[in-house]
């Protein structure tokens, strides 16, 4: 069935009141004006009607889409809300683990500082028993060694660092027959310029220019000890010149202090 509009409709109705009122024969004038504003006046409430009733549907409708707006927004919203969530979460986490790993760290650094420590500690008392051309070799090194127990500002890095480096000149200095120039205090109590031959850290013997003294030199907890052995002086100058390739290379019996 076809509808039929408010509008036309009242319009219809309009016009057949116009024609019935004018084939009436109805002798009272008044009354047939009464009727006709009676008529209009219904018709304009009917449209007064009508519009209101598209201005409502109009304002419903847009209300309806304000509210699929604010409804999409809403869960726009709650889902960054979530995600947010997402992320504090993760972020309480991470802030979790650094703190763990910073303890764990802070913990395993305090070892480390103990264990160098000790090394630097080992380390001196080894310096202090070997001999003075080691001792210069390694002074670049040795010096950068904090003292025991107290601060220091230099990294744990640099200090392990310190440490093995002099180590590493200590043990090349083990493997090797070593000839350096030294100043020596013989028994007369004179001070006389000397050359001295080490075996490793083990055992050392020194002879003067002259070969009128020598003797013979072992570590020991205050340093190393020398005892002068001037007999052994032509069996020392000739082991130092075979070392120095000026003399053919022969079996030369020197005492060695088995300790």
């Amino acid at each position: 069935m076809k509808k039929i509009g408010i509008v036309p409709a009242l319009l219809g109705m309009l016009l057949l009141a116009g024609t019935l009122a004018s084939r009436a024969q109805d002798p009272a004038q008044p009354n047939l004006q009464s009727s006709r504003d009676t008529v209009a006046k219904w018709v304009e409430t009917q449209l007064i009607l009508a519009r209101e009733k598209k201005d409502w549907q109009d304002g419903k409708d847009l209300l309806e889409r304000r509210i699929e707006l604010l409804e999409s927004e809403i869960r726009g919203l709650e889902t960054k809300v979530s995600e947010s969530r997402g992320t504090l979460g993760e972020a309480d986490r991470r802030r979790y683990e650094i703190v763990s790993e910073g303890e764990s760290l802070r913990v395993a650094t305090a070892a480390l500082a103990d264990r160098v420590g000790r090394l630097e500690e080992k380390v001196r008392t080894l310096l202090s028993r070997s001999p003075e051309p080691l001792r210069d070799r390694v002074a670049p090194l040795s010096q950068r060694l904090p003292a025991a127990g107290a601060p220091t500002t230099i990294s744990l890095g640099e200090r392990f660092q310190n440490v093995i480096g002099v180590l590493n000149e200590v043990n090349k200095f083990q493997r090797d027959v070593t000839v350096a120039s030294e100043i020596r205090t013989l028994s007369d109590g004179s001070r006389v310029e000397v050359q001295a031959l080490y075996l490793g850290l083990g055992q050392g013997y020194y002879v003067t220019a002259d070969g009128s003294a020598a003797g013979v030199g072992v570590p020991s907890d205050e340093g190393w000890s020398w005892t002068q052995a001037n007999e052994l002086a032509p069996s020392v100058r000739q082991a130092i010149s075979i070392l120095q390739n000026e003399s053919v290379p022969a079996y030369v019996p020197l005492p060695v202090t088995l300790r």
